[in-house]
């Protein structure tokens, strides 16, 4: 997926946008219907997007004091796609 980044200057709409609360509707001059926009909560990852490591794995990990893998290692596989 492409990123698209536009530079927004116009403070009122700086303002409603980040007012908003759920999706966003732009709309055109006349009124149709641009693009629809729904927000991800900063950290949340988007909608399809699964961790490849479960809730359980990080719980078990939080109260080991040495998974026996250092940060870099972790990463490295996370990178690969191994999360068991």
């Amino acid at each position: 997926m492409s990123v698209t980044t536009i530079t927004i200057t116009d403070p009122q709409l700086l303002a409603q946008l980040a007012a908003a609360d759920g999706p966003i509707v732009f709309r055109g001059p006349t009124g149709d219907t641009v693009k629809t926009l729904a927000p991800v909560p900063y950290g949340a990852p988007p909608a399809g997007v699964k961790s490849p490591v479960s809730d359980e794995e990080f719980e078990q990990a939080r109260h080991s004091p040495n998974s026996g893998v250092t940060l870099a290692e972790f990463w490295e596989k996370v990178k690969r796609g191994e999360g068991r």
